[in-house]
């Protein structure tokens, strides 16, 4: 089969990589979103190898339930080994033997083919389109901030970054609080915000400074944690979303002054996410911008990578 391999240096196209052989159910991938993370880890994230890609929409093709085959399915890209007490308590996201689709020691989406535990699979209906299907694992993780965090109504809050993964988080915590304002640096990505009926910014005045109750840092920069401390009012909660290759030191002393509770969030819920793309609550029409074929990748990494671009999916 044709896939995107990564041997930790370079991602390579090629055109006969073995189909996955397994007690899983077989997917053949439709459409796969390129994400912050996948460009983290071409540049030594995870220290991963494999087939790149977690965010995807495809046909299920062989299944032990018969009744999976042909249907349209998004997947839960953590799997649990299903024998430790972390998976005992059904929390499989966190176990320590886990494999994530993509990201570790299993290998991912950017393939015609691709294989989960039936489990992980969710059937979508007719209402939602391929592409707003490969939006509902990004979806799920702004989601999981609001299983994380009991929000308030009248809370001002601020997220901070303007890419793919900001744009969803603001669309989640929408419904729940009126008063959201996004700081970001690219006014093409600003400006969707603003025709959604939502404050933005570009850079931080003093009024900024110490004034939000809930802060969601979503740059995939560690400068995102810099913007998010000064932004937060003291005993504010900052939610974590970026995950990134860099090294660099942070200085959590404002932290621990303030009393900052800081708040990791990785993956989320996948059925508040179909719910929502199904119901039309959650909007992501405008946000693919563009589409290849995996023998293009380089072009459609390329653009990826540029800072003012939203989306860009590839379909195997």
């Amino acid at each position: 089969m044709k896939a995107l391999c990564f041997d930790g240096k370079k991602l390579e196209y090629i055109s006969d990589y073995p189909k996955p052989q397994s007690d899983e159910a077989l997917v053949k991938v439709t459409m796969a979103g390129i994400c912050g993370t996948d460009l983290e880890i071409l540049q030594g994230y995870m220290s991963y190898e494999g087939v790149l890609g977690h965010e995807f929409v495809g046909v299920v093709e062989d299944a032990k339930n018969k009744e999976l085959i042909g249907k349209r399915v998004v997947g839960e890209i953590n799997v649990g080994c299903q024998n430790c007490e972390v998976c005992k308590k059904g929390n499989e996201r966190h176990c320590p033997n886990r494999t994530v689709l993509g990201i570790l020691n299993r290998d991912g989406a950017f393939a015609q083919y691709l294989s989960l535990p039936e489990k992980n699979l969710h059937v979508i209906p007719d209402s939602i389109s391929d592409k707003q299907a490969v939006f509902i694992e990004p979806v799920a993780a702004a989601f999981e901030i609001k299983e994380q965090i009991s929000l308030k109504p009248d809370w001002q809050v601020a997220i901070v970054g303007d890419g793919r993964l900001a744009q969803l988080i603001v669309s989640v915590l929408r419904t729940s609080c009126s008063k959201v304002t996004c700081f970001g640096r690219h006014q093409n990505k600003l400006d969707r915000l603003e025709k959604l009926g939502i404050k933005t910014k570009i850079g931080i005045s003093k009024e900024d400074q110490h004034y939000f109750d809930l802060v969601v840092e979503a740059t995939g920069s560690t400068s995102g944690f810099l913007d998010s401390m000064k932004l937060v009012k003291p005993k504010g909660v900052v939610i974590l979303k970026s995950t990134i290759a860099s090294k660099e030191n942070l200085d959590l002393t404002p932290a621990v002054v303030n009393e900052i509770t800081l708040v990791g969030s990785r993956c989320g819920p996948f059925r508040p996410a179909i719910n929502a793309l199904a119901s039309g609550i959650i909007s992501v029409d405008d946000l693919i911008e563009s589409e290849y074929p995996l023998e293009k990748f380089q072009q459609a990494f390329d653009e990826a990578k540029k800072s003012n671009t939203l989306k860009v999916v590839l379909k195997p």
